[in-house]
Parts: structure tokens; sequence; C-alpha cells
């Protein structure tokens, strides 16, 4: 088994636990966050990003390192703390930091055995660009959004003449189906919110590929369609976990995404019928578990949209007097998406129910900035503390849902309230169980089909990761990562730890 910290990469004995190998790399991050999500193994090698922008490559059997490769722009903030996928001879990931003045969103091909570039991907246009875009030199580049443009409209950005489009980065890791385009293989990229974030008069327009799950050939990185979710955001409602792509039990290929908004998407896996996905059509509107407003599905593909958590003044107009909304900029569905369960054809996801008060800068204040300067349009201090991104609810007035939902027609089968936010994984198992946790460190085990509570177990640490089970000599065990520290979740954290439970032999 490996795991990952922001410094560290270990590989334990699966079965014993047993510490075989660990591998600790010294390097000055770029940007303020101290994260990691995950590593991906193919054919002897493990590949995992750094803080400091780069992928590299470690022998999965001894932790030597064999290839590093800079992705990330350090002078902009760019990092690297996605979990890549792996896959037929190349190394997929992409950059984070597109919160950052000038930071746009990429995606990355690399040959898995020399570190050699395959091709990379714009998620965002390339022009009205400040500065460097990429330290890559690599032999096919794309632009997502022209696979947009040809579809009837130029362009989806109208920003002030000097100003860069900017935003679209994809800090957490993707979907891969390998069957799918005649085994050329399609990936499902996440992609995250516009900038500056809340002051969207200086984006006018779709804002295209943000807030998307973006589907690229695995090939060359070619655009293939895009699933949009958010349109002309302005909370920072970024797509932030990897969809379930999935054949639900009506044979429709579907996928199964959520993002910051609160809502669960669920879509046809086509193109939609009119350029940049947008229709008249609502998709099921309800009220959400902790109750207020829903919003509409409009893409023409949309099977549903599902609220998820509270939603509430998510129309109202940010302005330099404070406005309260939910889903907040730390809430909705983050870092860990949907899971599907083929025997009960439900997803289930967790979600965040915290709300958020942004005030926003004057927009003639919120232009030509420093490259990598933090750019959202929110100005000020507030009781001395810069809040960035908002100023958040207190953690004892947060909490969170794991909610199922039937996968054709969005009917919530059930749904059940956290004490705390949900962040952890949710592991549905083909016995009937589904696993997730919470931030106090309970481990928990439902009935898939009805949400008893069947099981806890406390591991000690907040879970804000994987949960996994597997199997050592046909004895099923559970491995869950926990021990999360978050500056963003005042919740005592403590040392990184993998806990694994099975029952007695």
């Amino acid at each position: 088994m490996y795991f990952t910290t922001e410094f560290d990469t270990f590989a334990i004995d699966a079965a014993t636990c047993d510490e075989l190998w660990r591998t600790t790399l010294d390097y000055e991050r770029a940007g303020p966050l101290r994260v990691n999500r995950g590593a991906a193994y193919l054919d002897g090698r493990l590949f995992r990003g750094l803080q400091d922008g780069r992928l590299i490559a470690l022998d999965a059997g001894t932790g030597e390192m064999l290839w590093e490769v800079q992705i990330g722009i350090t002078e902009k903030g760019e990092t690297i703390p996605a979990a890549p996928i792996a896959w037929d001879g190349k190394v997929f990931v992409g950059n984070a930091g597109g919160d950052n003045y000038g930071v746009k969103g990429r995606v990355y091909a690399f040959e898995a055995e020399t570190g050699d570039p395959v091709w990379e991907t714009f998620l965002v246009p390339k022009e009205q660009n400040v500065g460097t875009l990429t330290l890559v030199d690599a032999p096919i580049s794309n632009d997502a959004t022209d696979g947009y443009a040809s579809a009837g409209d130029p362009t989806t950005w109208d920003v002030p003449e000097g100003e860069p489009i900017t935003g679209g980065a994809s800090w957490t890791t993707y979907t891969l189906d390998p069957a799918a385009n005649d085994g050329r293989g399609l990936l499902y990229v996440p992609t995250a919110n516009p900038a500056p974030d809340f002051v969207s008069s200086l984006r006018e327009g779709g804002n295209l590929m943000t807030n998307s799950i973006t589907v690229l050939d695995a090939q060359d990185g070619g655009y293939v369609r895009h699933h949009l979710m958010v349109p002309e955001d302005f909370h920072d409602w970024d797509a932030s976990a990897a969809p379930a792509v999935v054949t639900t039990a009506d044979g429709t290929r579907t996928v199964i995404a959520a993002a910051k908004d609160g809502n669960m998407h669920v879509f046809e896996d086509v193109a939609p019928t009119k350029a940049g996905g947008i229709s008249e059509t609502d998709g099921v509107r309800t009220a959400a578990p902790g109750g207020g407003e829903a919003a509409p599905g409009v893409p023409s593909n949309k099977r549903f949209t599902r609220a998820i958590t509270t939603i509430l003044n998510a129309d109202a107009p940010l302005g330099p007097d404070g406005t309260y909304f939910c889903p907040g900029t730390t809430a909705g569905v983050l870092w860990n998406g949907p899971a599907y369960h083929a025997g009960t054809n439900m997803a289930y996801v967790n979600s965040v129910d915290r709300c958020t008060t942004v005030s926003i800068q004057d927009p003639e204040n919120v232009v030509s900035l420093s490259l990598g300067q933090a750019w959202t349009g929110v100005g000020g201090e507030i009781d001395g503390e810069e809040h960035t991104y908002g100023v958040n609810d207190a953690p004892e007035d947060s909490k969170g849902w794991l909610n199922a939902i039937d996968a054709d027609t969005g009917e919530v089968k059930w749904v059940w309230q956290a004490p705390t936010p949900m962040l952890a994984a949710v592991t549905p198992t083909e016995g009937g169980i589904v696993l997730t946790g919470d931030l106090n460190g309970t481990l928990y085990a439902f009935d898939a089909v009805n949400g008893g509570q069947l099981a806890t177990y406390s591991v000690g640490g907040p879970i804000g990761g994987g949960v996994i089970t597997y199997a050592v000599e046909d004895r099923q065990l559970i491995a869950v990562a926990s021990g999360m520290n978050s500056p963003i979740w005042p919740w005592k954290g403590g040392p990184a730890r993998i806990t694994v439970l099975g029952l007695p032999q």
C-alpha cells in the first residue's frame, strides 16, 4: 500500500502494516496549502505531485527517485496537489493555483518511463495572457476552448484589455474510462473556478471550461465535450472532485458529478445539443436536506440536478457590505466526489453544510495585480485578519450530509445528517455497506439500501481522505487515512496515519 503526505511518500505491507520504505523530500512550497492528494502506480513506478510544482516518479519497490519534471510556475504559486492518473504508458495530471492572478488551468500527459511530455491542454483560452504560459515544451499543445468555439461561439470570456484570462485549474484527480473512444481512453477532468473569484464583471460570459467536467482524448489531449455545472460562477464554486462515469440501471452512460455549489449534477455522457451546453430545460428542483433554495439543471444533456446541502442566496449579488450565501467557499462537495453502487443503482455523496459572508472590492481596484497574487476580489481585514475567501460560519454552526440518490431519477433514497462537515471518500461495497468518515475521526458503516447505521469506529483524527477496502489472502480489510490538518478546517488534526481494520480471523 502506498500513501503520501506533503513531503513524504510511504510504502507499507498491506497485510501487516510494516513499513517497507519512506522517501522524504525537502522543498519550499509555492503556495500556502500543505497538501497532497495521493499517488498513482504503473509498471513498477509510483507518481505524485509536489507543492513546488513538480511531478515525480519513484521506484515502487525502493522509493528511489527516477525522474522529475517541473510543471507549475512557482512565481505564480502553481502547485501539483492532485493524485495523478497512470495508464497506457502515460501519466496524467494538472496544475493548481487558478485563484492566482495570471494562472491558467492545464492538463498534461507525460511518458511514464521517462517523464518526457506527450501533450498539454489548456482548460481556459491561451490568449490575453500575462507572463509565461508554461514551463513544459509539449509536442502537442491544445486549447480545450477551441472545441467550444468551433461549435459556433468565439469566446465565453469578456475581460478588460491587458488583464489575463485566469482560472480553470485542475487541483483534484481525474476519472479515466480506458475503454471509451475506441480504446483511446477518455479523461474526465474536474475544472475549477474562474478568477477573480467573486467579481464576475471582470470576466463576463460562461467562462469555459471552468466549473465543468471537461472530457479529453487521453492519447492527444484533444477536446471531446464538456459537462457544465456552474456557469458564470461568482461564489468560488469549483468542480473539485472526480466524477463517477457509469452505465446506470436504465442503460444510460452517465456522468455523476458534484461541485461546491451544493448540487449533484447528473449528465448523459454526450455533447449538449446547444453550443456551450445551455438549454431552456430545467432539471429536477428540490430543497436541500438542510432547507433553502435549489438551483435548476440547465444543460440539454443533464438528466437531473439534486441539491445535497443547504443552498441560500445563490443568486444574491455580492457587494461591499457583505453577502451571506450557502454553500460557502469551503462547502458543497469538496475533495471526494460521488460513488456509484450498481446493485442499488444509487449514487452516494458527502457534502459540507457551511456558509460564508463575502464583501467585494470596487472592480476598479481588482485589476493589474502582480503575477501569482491571490485574485478573488475580496479586500480588507476583519478583526485584524485577511479573509481572501470571505468569513465562514463557525465550526459549531457547520455540519455535513451523506446523501443516497437514485442515479436514474434523482429521487433521494435516504439522507444522514453528520455532526461535522463531510470531506472523506464514500466507498460502497458489493456486500451492501457504505463506508465513510467525519472530522471527529469516526469511521461509519451504513446499510447501502436504507441508510441504517451498522457500525462506528474511532481512528483518532479527522478523516478527510481515502477510505478503501481490499483483500489479502481472502481476508477483507478496510484502510482509512486520517489526521487531516488544514487551515480552512479548524478541527484538531494530529499526525497523519493509516488505520487498517478487519474482522477477527
